[in-house]
């Protein structure tokens, strides 16, 4: 980006400190100099021009105009002008940004032009005053940092809330805004109606800035959020050993709404862990139980989106190694929170506060703190080591696998590599399908949220496969569609189970 630059004016002998000082300032600061140019006329080399070609010339090239106005008029021209007058009035003719800094605290004193000056500048914008030369850096700065935001090169507000640059409403899913009504409304009482427009809810949930989407909004509804946030997406990988290494048996980047990263980086991993199915005698549907609860899998996944730095360029990455899982995100503890305080009850503190809300309303996320202490109860109750916590260059959170263990009738990444025939998720299927069992059915009973992973990762490749029927194949899409092992199926699933007792 090309620096803003600023026409430093007046070069009366009164402000010669003063100009130096915010030269340097301007140039020494870390924020000051990565946005501003400043120009002085005394730096300028010598030239075979007139003094005042060159000093308006500057003015006309200049983004933004700073006039210091003091007691002196300084040196007139011939038609009784100063130089500070000429600068001022070119600045208004072209519509530059015009920044004025009197000084004193009353004109009394001063040159008669000047205050004339003075009360002309005060008819077309806001002055501001100083005494010493630390009140002028402080108001400069402030007013800098102010042309910073209205330009929305910086912000001092949460990320989420920023308008989210050349997005517009129609970027946004007004079907993705009606589910998540739904949604909402049945999981925790959301108050507006069903037949709500769009408008009303974003309105509702402040994901609007003067008409425009902020970032929430498309992170959270956005046809495509990653074509105006490209880090958003989330980087899911399973590693056989304990170390990343080439090649990676699997790997997905996810894109999407937040909603949507969640629910399939979710479903990646639970792809991948094993499985146990016990048996009817334990009721009348065959309990089902991962070696990682869904709970804590998702708590780790949802944090990670939830409260990552959506500034940074890294992006959310979902790690699965043979003796555990690692979720990492671009971001940190807020300052009241510690490493050790997360395994305390804790106030809620969310990151970017606006897209924590609406996870709450779809029941994504708590609002009091508890997720970490729900996380470490979980894996205590599935005889879990606790979660482990970590600041890495953002922020981790390791969940550990049991050492050489695979319980219940069939491990589904044990018994995929001792089949040697079919992926560890159609055996998934294959354990969980003991009767006929719509698609809503058995992706419930896997604990599976998105119907891409499971059509694609599952269903498909079973069919394919020969060992899943449709009950009424010629009508594919029938809401009475339900899906039942074949006699193919019924044998695997008998062989692997004897392989894993034998």
């Amino acid at each position: 980006m090309r620096p803003i630059r600023i026409f430093i004016s007046s070069v009366q002998k009164e402000f010669a400190a003063e100009r130096a000082a915010l030269r340097d300032y301007l140039r020494g600061d870390a924020l000051m100099r990565r946005f501003f140019e400043p120009f002085l006329f005394e730096e300028m080399p010598a030239a075979d021009r007139r003094a005042d070609e060159v000093y308006l010339d500057e003015v006309e090239r200049c983004d933004l105009y700073l006039g210091l106005f003091g007691d002196d008029y300084g040196f007139e021209d011939g038609e009784g002008v100063s130089p500070t007058e000429r600068e001022f009035a070119l600045a208004s003719r072209l519509a530059k940004p015009r920044l004025v800094f009197v000084k004193g605290a009353d004109d009394g004193a001063k040159h008669p032009k000047m205050q004339a000056l003075i009360r002309r500048a005060g008819n077309e914008l806001v002055r501001r005053r100083f005494v010493t030369g630390a009140e002028l850096l402080a108001g400069v700065y402030a007013a800098l940092v102010q042309v910073l935001e209205a330009r929305e090169l910086i912000r001092t507000g949460p990320f989420d809330a920023a308008p989210c640059p050349k997005a517009a409403l129609a970027d946004l899913d007004e079907e993705k805004m009606r589910r998540f009504i739904r949604e909402a409304r049945r999981a925790r009482g959301f108050p507006l109606a069903e037949e709500a427009t769009p408008q009303e809810l974003l309105t509702h949930l402040n994901l609007l800035d003067d008409g425009r989407p902020v970032n929430a909004a498309v992170l959270l509804f956005g046809r495509q959020p990653q074509r105006f946030l490209i880090s958003s997406e989330v980087k899911c990988a399973h590693f056989h050993g304990t170390e990343v290494a080439k090649p990676i048996p699997s790997y997905q980047a996810y894109k999407g709404t937040v909603f949507e990263l969640v629910d399939q980086a979710v479903d990646f991993v639970m792809s991948k862990i094993d499985l146990r199915v016990g048996t009817r005698a334990e009721g009348p549907q065959a309990p089902v139980a991962y070696e990682i609860p869904r709970e804590v899998v998702a708590e780790a996944i949802v944090n990670a989106v939830a409260h990552r730095d959506y500034t940074s360029h890294g992006s959310v990455q979902v790690m699965l190694f043979a003796d555990r899982l690692e979720v990492w995100n671009p971001g940190t503890l807020p300052p009241s929170l510690t490493l050790a305080k997360l395994r305390q009850p804790h106030g809620s503190v969310p990151f970017n506060p606006l897209l924590a809300e609406p996870l709450y309303l779809a029941r994504y996320i708590e609002r009091m703190g508890t997720g970490t202490g729900d996380m470490i109860r979980r894996c205590r109750e599935a005889g879990l080591p606790e979660p482990e916590f970590a600041l890495n260059d953002g922020f981790v959170t390791v969940i550990r696998r049991k050492p050489g263990e695979a319980t219940g009738e069939v491990a589904g990444e044990v018994a995929g590599e001792v089949a040697g025939e079919v992926a560890g998720e159609v055996v998934k299927l294959l354990q969980v399908c003991r009767h006929a069992m719509s698609r809503r059915e058995l992706m419930e009973t896997l604990q599976l949220k998105g119907d891409d992973n499971f059509r694609r990762l599952y269903l498909v490749p079973a069919l394919d496969a020969g060992l899943v029927e449709m009950t009424i194949p010629d009508k594919p899409k029938s809401s009475r569609q339900r899906y039942r092992l074949t006699p193919k199926g019924e044998a695997l699933r008998e062989r692997l189970l004897k392989e894993k007792r034998g």
